[in-house]
């Protein structure tokens, strides 16, 4: 007969990863003198990165990595808050945590400070009062005008930097990996981006980006997270505690994947050995003591004798009590007997109504008893020397309430009760490491499809692909094909294995019959924007001149230009500028309108007439202008 051939299970242990402080680095000399080495920030909503753009001989890796949160309590000193690193373990300060961040966008720039002011300072940086160095930095694609002013204001007032550029970290991305593949300039193709809080498609032709058709999804590895944890504590409501975001998280980067054809992939997970053998077994924390479990004949004897002393020190203690509530209550009487005594009738009769008794002879019947429970008392607790469990509990004595959870006990009770059950009887074992096992099946697959498929979690709005297909119908055919010819993945949320091939297929149902198509993923997701952003500061230093230069914003361009100035570059945004049309008086001396015959009043003409219109026309027609 063949053996059965046990399923063999997978089971996962959760990191549960602590990070360790970063250490204060020291600025290289060679990164000062001559030209002060630029600083490059990839201000991102889930992680910060920030490091030196060396010269590829040196160390290129970005110096600090670090989450993008701070911990301070309300009304703490600003030297109390814990950034990034700082914090071991998130969880049991977040309630505590705050972001620069709304989405993708910075509003909180008190927190933007105190990141920077931790960048700067590990990095070593310990000059008075000024950065000296240039600032490369991540913005997010289409930033509103205020929010570079908040920036730029920032960095130019309080830290006093020579210049600052600003690019999408998904753009620098794309470049850095088209340049790894040696391509050609001007690229054109279109980015899909999926970070934090949200995702992006962004098209780029020629070398720039067309910001009127980009488009932005509020889906992203936040959404992802919370709809997990969501699907794990309705599975597990024992466990709820257990299952927090940081563990879900771990979940989301190291167990989850994208299926290529998620109805397919689904129907796969009814079989019961598929499940078997691709369900995820993940091992919370426990202890193996079971409540309840064997006991040793000595352990029993020793809870016993525990139980037996718990017991003599509670009754010598109600002991106690009673015979000071005995003494007082006799006091009480003898001085009513005493009133008796001395011939103060009235009081006597007040008091014996008081004490709700009838005559003197009642009274003395209880001073009678009251004398002898005190007199025993005073022998028990004389002569109180372990023994006192067997001797009999006394009339007077009140016994114990059923609340106490225990009774007197007779030292001489046997002690096994109820007869031991016979050794061939098989008991239930309770594993109780199997009762802290969370399972993850289909949930490996579910949480990344709502980057496809919005709906499950309450998201209204299109997915990625289908929005994609909505952006490439606003271009012409010969434009759609050399869109889709280079179809670029980045992001920390498109770490996702199967991502690729699902991208693929969705491109493959929504393009026409035998047309061609390229898909390629970043080499390194989550870190090629920092190393695009560097490459970028290699290229272009601010003190080359000319078109090399060209990108940064000094000291000067923001005083004279305002802090929403954009120097726009191949990665940056398109600047578009606020227009406030003033509206121009009439003079009551003027002809009308329709009577000027020069150019410049016609000109002027229009424009006061133009303004009423709706705002949205005169933006559109900035844009046109910016982008042609």
């Amino acid at each position: 007969m063949a053996s059965k051939i046990e399923p063999v299970y997978q089971i996962f242990s959760f990191q549960d990863c602590k990070t360790s402080p970063d250490p204060v680095f020291e600025v290289p000399a060679q990164y000062v003198t001559p030209t002060p080495v630029p600083i490059v920030i990839d201000n991102g909503s889930f992680q910060t990165r920030a490091g030196w753009a060396a010269p590829a001989a040196e160390p290129d890796a970005p110096r600090l990595l670090f989450r993008s949160v701070a911990a301070r309590s309300r009304g703490a000193a600003r030297s109390e808050t814990q950034i990034g690193n700082d914090i071991p373990n998130l969880e049991p300060l977040r309630w505590l945590l705050k972001s620069q961040f709304d989405r993708n966008v910075v509003v909180n720039f008190e927190i933007q400070e105190l990141i920077f002011d931790y960048v700067f300072t590990h990095l070593g940086i310990t000059s008075e009062g000024h950065v000296a160095h240039p600032i490369v930095l991540t913005e997010a694609p289409c930033n509103p005008l205020h929010c570079r002013q908040m920036m730029s204001e920032l960095l130019f007032e309080c830290y006093g930097v020579p210049h600052v550029s600003y690019g999408i970290d998904s753009l620098y991305s794309f470049y850095h990996n088209n340049s790894q593949r040696n391509l050609q300039p001007p690229h054109t193709g279109i980015v899909l981006s999926s970070g934090y809080h949200c995702s992006h498609i962004l098209p780029v032709i020629n070398g720039r980006l067309d910001a009127v058709n980009c488009k932005r999804v509020n889906v992203a590895g936040s959404q992802a997270a919370s709809y997990l944890q969501r699907l794990l504590q309705l599975k597990y409501p024992g466990h709820l505690a257990a299952i927090t975001l940081s563990r879900v998280e771990e979940l989301l980067h190291e167990h989850s994947y994208t299926a290529v054809d998620y109805h397919e992939e689904l129907e796969k997970w009814r079989s019961p050995e598929f499940y078997e053998r691709e369900v995820h077994r993940m091992q919370l924390p426990f202890t193996g003591k079971v409540p309840g479990g064997c006991v040793s004949v000595e352990e029993r004897h020793e809870r016993r004798a525990q139980q037996l002393r718990r017991l003599q020190e509670i009754n010598a203690r109600r002991r106690e009590e009673k015979l000071l509530q005995d003494q007082e209550r006799l006091d009480r009487l003898m001085a009513v007997q005493e009133l008796l005594e001395d011939g103060l009738l009235d009081q006597f009769h007040k008091s014996l109504v008081e004490l709700n008794m009838d005559s003197a002879e009642e009274l003395q019947s209880y001073i009678s008893k009251l004398q002898l429970a005190v007199e025993q008392g005073r022998q028990k607790l004389l002569h109180s020397d372990g023994a006192e469990g067997k001797n009999e509990v006394s009339e007077l004595e009140q016994p114990m309430d059923e609340g106490d959870g225990v009774t007197l006990m007779d030292p001489d009770f046997p002690e096994d009760t109820l007869p031991e059950k016979p050794a061939n009887v098989v008991q239930p074992v309770f594993n109780m490491a199997e009762y802290h096992q969370l399972f993850v099946g289909t949930e490996r697959l579910r949480c990344p499809e709502i980057l496809f498929q919005p709906s499950p979690t309450g998201e209204d709005q299109m997915g990625l692909m289908e929005t994609l297909e909505y952006v490439l119908a606003r271009y012409t055919p010969e434009q759609q094909e050399a869109l889709v010819s280079n179809v670029f993945l980045t992001g920390g949320n498109m770490q996702y294995p199967g991502m690729k091939e699902r991208v693929e297929r969705e491109l493959l149902a929504m393009r026409p019959f035998q047309s061609h198509f390229k898909v390629r993923m970043a080499s390194r997701p989550a870190l090629d924007a920092w190393y695009g952003a560097r490459d970028w500061a290699l290229e272009h230093l601010p003190t080359g001149g000319g078109e090399a230069a060209a990108g940064w914003i000094s000291r000067q361009d923001y005083e004279e230009k305002g802090g929403e100035y954009l120097s726009e570059h191949s990665a940056s945004n398109v600047l578009i500028p606020m227009r406030i049309a003033k509206p121009v008086p009439a003079r009551p001396s003027e002809p009308p309108v329709s009577t000027l015959t020069s150019t410049g009043a016609s000109t002027a003409a229009t424009t006061v007439t133009s303004a009423p219109m709706p705002s949205c026309l005169t933006v559109a027609a900035d844009v046109s202008v910016v982008t042609s």
